[in-house]
C-alpha cells in the first residue's frame, strides 16, 4: 500500500476456514481495534467474537459499498475469503477509496492451499473462478496433461463440472474435490469425472482437474477451424481469419470492435488471444447476433458485448483499441470511423466485392497503410480426380489512424 499523510481507516482481512487461529498479529490487532466489522455471515461466524459492531455484508455485493463509505472515519474491518484480491472483493472496494485510506492483511488463498494439498507448481495450472461464471469457462484450458483450479460455488457445481468434461470427451480426468480447505473441516477426495460424484460435498469447495482424456483440444494459434464456429456461411474463412488475426495484432487488455461480425469469429479469437481482451461485435441480424453469443459461450470466452444494428448508425460508445470491419463496408462507415477514433488506433477492413475493393483501394491510397490481396484455393474433385477450387479473392486494408 502507498502511504499518505493519513492513517487507514478501512482494514480488509482476509479469513480462511481457520478463523481467528489463522490470522496474523496484525489482522488480529486491527479486529481488535475495529469499531465496525463487516463481512458476509460465514466470515463472522468463522471469526467468532469480537468487541467491535458486527455487520452482515447485504447481498447483492454491490448494496453493501454504500454502506461501507458511510462509514469513513471509523475504524472499520471488512472481512473476505483468503486473499481478497485474487478473485476476491478487494479491488471492488479500493477502488472507491483513495491509497492512504485502506490497508490489506491476505491470508493464504484457495488456489494455494489447493496447490499445497495437490503437489502442483502453482505458476503451471491455471487458477479459474466459476463461483460466479458458466462451467464453459474451462474450455480454453482443456488439454490432456493440463491442470487446473477453479473455484466453485457449492458441491452440486462438482457434479456440472464432471458432466462439462464428459460431454467433451475428458470424462477420464481425475477430479480433487477440496472441502473447506485449511480448516477443522477439510477434506480432498479424488474421483473420476465420469464416475459417480459424492452428494455430501460441503462449502466452500474448489476442485482440482488434472485433464485426461482424448476430446478435442482449442489450438492456442491464430485462425483455429471454421467448425469450431456455428454458422450460416458468413464467417471469416480460417486461413483469411489467420491473416486477419494478424494484421489486428491483439495486445492484452485491448478492445476491438467486430463490425458486421457474423459468426463472431473474429471477436472471439481476439478474445481467446489473452483473458484480459474485450470486444463488442456490431451485428445488424438478430438471429446472428445470438448465434454469436452461443459461440462465445461455447468457447470459453464472455468478454464480449453485442449490439444488434447496422454500422455506422448503430456504433458502440468510447473508444476501441482495434476495429475490424468485417461487412457493412462503406464510405460513410470509414468516414465516420476516421472523424470518431484517435490517432495510433487500428483499422483492419475485408472487402470481397469489387465495389468494396474499390472504396479501400482509394481510401488507402488517400490514407496510406497496406492492402494485401489473398487468394485461397482447396482441393476438391473434378470427376474421377481432383483439382483447385478457388475462392473469391479478399482484399484486406490495415492502418494505423
Amino acid at each position: 500500500m502507498v502511504e499518505g499523510p493519513e492513517e487507514p481507516w478501512l482494514t480488509i482481512v482476509g479469513v480462511g476456514e481457520d478463523g481467528w487461529d489463522g490470522l496474523a498479529s496484525p489482522a488480529r490487532a486491527a479486529i481488535e481495534a475495529a469499531k465496525l466489522v463487516m463481512g458476509p455471515a460465514r466470515h463472522l461466524a468463522l471469526l467468532g467474537e469480537h468487541k467491535g459492531q458486527a455487520v452482515e455484508w447485504p447481498v447483492p455485493f454491490a448494496d453493501g459499498i454504500a454502506l461501507l463509505l458511510a462509514q469513513r472515519g471509523r475504524r472499520v474491518v471488512v472481512l473476505a475469503s483468503g486473499d481478497p484480491f485474487w478473485f476476491g472483493a478487494g479491488s471492488s472496494l479500493t477502488r472507491h477509496l483513495a491509497p492512504h485510506e485502506w490497508v490489506a492483511h491476505p491470508a493464504p488463498s484457495t488456489f494455494a492451499l489447493g496447490a499445497a494439498r495437490l503437489g502442483w507448481a502453482v505458476q503451471d495450472m491455471a487458477c479459474v473462478a466459476l463461483h460466479a461464471a458458466p462451467v464453459t469457462r474451462l474450455r480454453p484450458y482443456l488439454a490432456p496433461g493440463q491442470r487446473i483450479v477453479a473455484l466453485l460455488r457449492d458441491g452440486a457445481a462438482v457434479g456440472e463440472v464432471a458432466g462439462y468434461l464428459c460431454d467433451h470427451g475428458f470424462g477420464a480426468t481425475p477430479l480433487h474435490i477440496l472441502e473447506a480447505l485449511g480448516g477443522p473441516r477439510e477434506r480432498v477426495r479424488v474421483v473420476r469425472a465420469d464416475a459417480p460424484i459424492p452428494e455430501d460435498i460441503v462449502h466452500p469447495v474448489a476442485i482440482g482437474i488434472d485433464t485426461a482424456g482424448e476430446g478435442r483440444v482449442l489450438p492456442c494459434a491464430s485462425g483455429i477451424s471454421d467448425d469450431w464456429f456455428d454458422h450460416d456461411g458468413q464467417i471469416s474463412k480460417r486461413p483469411a481469419r489467420a491473416l486477419t488475426l494478424s494484421a489486428l495484432a491483439p495486445r492484452p487488455g485491448e478492445l476491438l470492435w467486430d463490425i458486421g461480425a457474423g459468426s463472431g469469429s473474429i471477436g472471439i479469437e481476439w478474445l481467446l488471444a489473452h483473458p484480459a481482451n474485450r470486444a463488442v461485435a456490431v451485428e445488424y441480424d438478430p438471429v446472428r447476433a445470438t448465434r454469436i453469443r452461443a459461440n462465445a459461450d461455447a468457447l470459453g470466452v464472455d468478454r464480449i458485448a453485442i449490439l444488434t444494428g447496422r454500422a455506422p448508425e448503430r456504433l458502440p460508445e468510447g473508444v476501441p483499441d482495434a476495429v475490424f470491419i468485417g461487412g457493412g463496408l462503406s464510405q460513410a462507415l470509414l468516414e465516420t470511423l476516421w472523424a470518431r477514433l484517435p490517432a495510433g488506433r487500428r483499422l483492419v477492413a475485408n472487402a470481397v466485392t469489387l465495389e468494396s475493393e474499390a472504396l479501400l483501394v482509394r481510401w488507402q491510397a488517400e490514407k496510406g497503410g497496406h492492402l494485401l490481396r489473398i487468394d485461397l484455393a482447396e482441393v476438391a474433385p473434378i470427376g474421377s480426380r481432383r483439382g483447385w477450387r478457388a475462392s473469391y479473392p479478399l482484399v484486406q486494408w490495415s492502418v494505423t489512424l
